[in-house]
């Protein structure tokens, strides 16, 4: 195999986001149900027999050193492989949103280097290697949607109804060290169950991120009220600053009101991840 081309990267957006408590070492502790969408990248891998690793972006500009280039050299280091891959991103999934948008490209290019270079590695090894890139990164290497614990790295799957969510982008972007590293986050948020939130899983707890978000980036708050104008219910995903809310039906008047440098897209629940069948092995 010489090239794989078409890859997708797809977005997760956090139904809930409860900080229960904080490690010695200064990592939060959370619960979130992450929920699989279809806003994604895509990214094309082609083979280098020289052992480089080399990138191009066919959208947005990325930073020099992605983390789609880190996953490439983080797996080339821990299998010893001798290859190399030439890596084309296109970038959709805007940064600095909560989206998720760099964790997903990092877990697809394991995915992907892992068949690209007949690897043969399972799921759990390549989740090893992906915690140590980012928090997010295992659970887009699980499969599917997941309810995720620890720092991040505790992943079980969830069942979720399909839904459509309207999310919107402001141009203003959010650091995440910034949001953990607030004095006035909650940190103490009880432990939830599976059980009661599948009992209202589009309605159940709140983004404990939110308030301080909102402090940092007002532009989150008003994208909340854009939502909160067309009667829907909205909140921050992840650290933000893109916020979202389920709607019943196609809701255009929201698109319109809008400014017209912010991002909104309606996106549908993925039944799976559409790389989920790409390595063996449970997690």
């Amino acid at each position: 195999m010489h090239a794989i081309y078409d890859v997708p990267a797809p977005a997760k957006l956090n139904l809930f986001l409860h900080v229960i408590g904080r490690r010695a070492d200064g990592y939060h502790l959370l619960q979130s149900a992450f929920a699989l969408i279809d806003w994604c990248d895509t990214l094309h891998f082609e083979r280098r027999a020289d052992g480089a690793l080399t990138r191009e972006d066919l959208g947005p500009a990325l930073p020099p050193d992605d983390l789609a280039l880190r996953a490439a050299r983080a797996l080339q280091r821990a299998s010893g492989c001798g290859d190399g891959a030439h890596i084309g991103v296109v970038k959709r999934i805007p940064a600095q949103a909560g989206l998720g948008g760099g964790s997903s490209d990092a877990a697809s290019t394991l995915l992907a280097l892992n068949r690209l270079w007949g690897l043969g590695l399972e799921r759990a090894q390549l989740a090893r290697i992906g915690a140590q890139l980012g928090a997010d990164v295992p659970f887009f290497l699980h499969g599917g949607h997941g309810w995720v614990e620890g720092i991040g790295e505790q992943v079980r799957a969830l069942a979720l109804p399909a839904a459509r969510f309207l999310v919107v982008k402001p141009p203003q972007g959010l650091e995440t060290a910034a949001i953990f590293g607030a004095a006035d986050l909650k940190r103490d948020a009880e432990p939830a169950t599976m059980a009661s939130f599948a009992a209202n899983p589009y309605g159940f707890g709140r983004n404990d991120l939110q308030p301080v978000a909102e402090r940092l980036c007002p532009q989150v708050a008003q994208g909340l009220e854009l939502l909160a104008r067309q009667g829907l219910a909205g909140r921050m995903t992840g650290s933000g600053s893109a916020v979202f809310a389920r709607v019943p039906q196609a809701p255009g008047v929201v698109r319109a009101q809008a400014p017209r440098d912010w991002q909104v897209r309606l996106c549908s629940s993925l039944d799976a991840h559409p790389l989920g069948g790409w390595a063996t092995g449970s997690d």
